[in-house]
């Protein structure tokens, strides 16, 4: 196998770790409002995912890197065509983590209400934007014959772009929703249940029409068979839910969004960019990539560290595994108490 293909596969997989996991806890800032009734049980929500959001964070700077440096041609198109959406989606990852570090810095309601409100926006814009991006790098967008990106903005907000951001932000709030009945316990487990089933099937009915229409125009055999099984577990993962088997029902939707994920992908190569211009030129593994020898370096680079990351990563998830409760939320008195 050509490196160009080896890099081009492990650049899908760091996208598929950063949308099932990133995923869940955009989804988890996205339901703070409805899912938390109390400063205390939007505490609890916050304490789901405090300890893993920032590391979820790093497979989207890996990712970045990675592409940088092995298809150099592609980062910078897409960067420089993609520029405000992109640049949306920073600000709010930069916005929604001020809020997870500053929120409880003061004892304030109305200084906890606008962090809350970074924190939930900061988590739909993202989760917005990132099917809008991805479903015109598989449509095509307008590219010349330097490789340079020569549409506008309102070019990305075609139909077909909306509908896969439709179909990201459903997904992510069904998989937070998941997450949360997974990790909590008490009425918030019950509420995050029951909304994780009306989420999915909003979900369903957008991911069939999304990943429906994206392989009649560029799938192949392969993304046909990762599409259903992404919709197959999508549905076990509802059916698992409403018999309170939540573990089972958070592996459904984690299936469901790799699985798909690598769908897109599958239907995309060997392209990486590809133009719908007539006279224009199509970013692909081969044109875009960069040298032979750096991309030998980066595999022996990547050889050694990711299991260490991994390692890592899954030790973390593991220290964190226990539901989390309101009775575990230490009141202001306590908390003044213990310091006094």
């Amino acid at each position: 196998m050509e490196l160009t293909t080896v890099w081009f596969i492990l650049i899908a997989v760091l996208w598929v770790g950063y949308f099932t996991l990133e995923g869940f806890d955009f989804g988890v800032g996205m339901l703070l409002p409805i899912l938390g009734r109390t400063d205390t049980e939007r505490r609890v929500l916050i304490n789901t995912i405090g300890p893993v959001w920032d590391g979820n964070e790093v497979w989207l700077l890996v990712a970045g890197g990675a592409t940088f440096a092995a298809f150099p041609e592609w980062y910078a198109t897409l960067f420089s065509g993609f520029f405000l959406p992109l640049l949306l989606i920073l600000v709010a990852l930069i916005v929604r983590g001020l809020a997870f570090e500053y929120r409880a810095k003061r004892d304030d309601d109305a200084w906890r209400r606008n962090w809350d409100l970074a924190i939930i926006v900061g988590s739909f814009v993202p989760a917005l934007l990132w099917g809008v991006a991805f479903a015109n790098i598989l449509r095509g967008v307008p590219i010349d014959s330097e490789m340079e990106y020569v549409g506008g903005f309102f070019n990305l907000l075609t139909p077909y772009a909306l509908l896969g951001g439709a179909m990201t932000l459903l997904l992510f709030l069904t998989h937070g929703a998941m997450f949360v009945a997974l990790k909590t316990d008490g009425e918030i487990r019950v509420r995050a249940r029951s909304l994780a089933v009306r989420l999915g099937l909003g979900a369903a009915v957008a991911a069939v029409a999304f990943l429906g229409w994206t392989q009649v125009k560029t799938g192949t055999v392969a993304s046909a068979v990762a599409f259903v099984v992404a919709a197959l577990a999508l549905v076990g993962g509802l059916l698992a839910v409403t018999r309170v088997r939540e573990g089972w029902a958070f592996l459904g939707t984690f299936v469901a969004i790799a699985a798909g994920v690598a769908g897109l992908f599958l239907g995309l190569f060997p392209d990486v960019m590809p133009t719908s211009l007539a006279d224009g030129v199509t970013l692909t593994t081969t044109n875009a990539a960069a040298t032979g020898y750096t991309l030998k370096i980066m595999t022996v680079t990547a050889v050694i560290f990711t299991p260490l990351v991994l390692a890592y990563q899954a030790w973390s998830y593991w220290v964190f595994r226990k539901r989390i409760a309101v009775h575990h939320i230490p009141t202001a008195q306590a908390v003044v108490s213990a310091q006094s």
